[in-house]
């Protein structure tokens, strides 16, 4: 949809300088066409005249619709790219974004141009008051030399799962400056990216949905062992869309105080984790009640006085 409304965008745009491009067709006094053909042959670059007319806000508008028009090419070419690999769209987001800062500081500087300002006395202006705010502005550049770093060495991309502090979500986006994260509720957190450290990328690796189960003091192992090792096989082939390769009994995890504890382990997709680790103890319930292996719970004993 957002493709879709960027090409008809830039329909419009192309109609439009195709439009200011000749300006016969166009409902203008014949001295305005004029002056805006001259403006055009000059590569819309003139001396300041004294005052602003109205070809020179047209030619303004035409200088911007080329802006607008070169940036949404290449902005629709980086998203072709991007589409190929989780690295390459985050690369191709990161360039998108910059891209597009560039795109509106040159439109500015142009349009200046055109209207006769003296854009080289603005531009060392500014440059003076950069270097004047530059020490209130390390945060921001700090910002923008992580995020490259981020993309560069590879340390998450968008769609990676990761963990943030005690946050836990999707990458969404990954800008100039920060990071959008998105949990599984929906909810956004958005981070500068000189902010993020020791972070954990859990879409890196094979994910393992754990079970840990506890059945009673009573319980024959070798018998239960079987039940397993049968048990298990069938429970990858029912949800071979979850797990990843067969359940593993690992064994005893621990003797506790109302039984022994048992840990199974499934290997799933980080996106899966949750749905697997509750997939996989009903699983194990189902398997155990089936079989006849008691799971212990707490329970009181009451004894009455007579």
């Amino acid at each position: 949809m957002k493709q879709k409304k960027s090409l008809i965008l830039l329909a419009i745009s192309i109609l439009l300088i195709l439009l200011l491009a000749n300006p016969d067709i166009l409902p203008l006094p014949a001295a305005t066409k004029q002056s805006l053909k001259e403006l055009e042959k000059s590569y819309m670059l003139i001396q300041r005249s004294g005052k602003i007319t109205l070809a020179h806000i047209l030619t303004v508008l035409l200088a911007a619709l080329a802006v607008y028009v070169c940036y949404t090419i290449i902005r629709l070419i980086l998203e072709y790219i991007g589409r190929h690999s989780a690295h390459s769209r985050t690369v191709t987001t990161m360039i998108t974004g910059l891209l597009k800062y560039v795109a509106w500081i040159f439109a500015v500087i142009w349009g200046l141009t055109i209207l006769g300002v003296q854009t080289g006395t603005v531009l060392a202006g500014i440059g003076i008051l950069g270097l004047i705010l530059g020490f209130g502005s390390q945060s921001l550049i700090e910002d923008i030399i992580t995020g490259f770093f981020i993309i560069f060495e590879g340390q998450y991309g968008i769609g990676d799962i990761i963990i943030l502090d005690d946050f836990r979500g999707t990458v969404r986006s990954i800008g100039v400056r920060t990071t959008v994260i998105e949990d599984a509720g929906g909810n956004l957190k958005i981070v500068n990216n000189s902010d993020i450290r020791n972070l954990q990328n859990r879409s890196r690796n094979v994910s393992k949905a754990a079970c840990v189960v506890s059945v009673s003091y009573g319980t024959d192992i070798p018998y239960l062992e079987a039940v397993m090792k049968e048990g298990l096989p069938k429970m990858l082939k029912e949800h071979s869309d979850l797990y990843l390769s067969e359940p593993k009994y690992l064994g005893i995890e621990e003797m506790a105080d109302s039984g022994v504890i048992l840990k199974v382990i499934a290997e799933v997709k980080e996106e899966d984790i949750f749905k697997a680790k509750r997939q996989l103890n009903r699983d194990i319930f189902l398997l155990f009640r089936e079989k006849g292996i008691e799971i212990p719970f707490p329970q009181v004993d009451v004894h009455q006085k007579d």
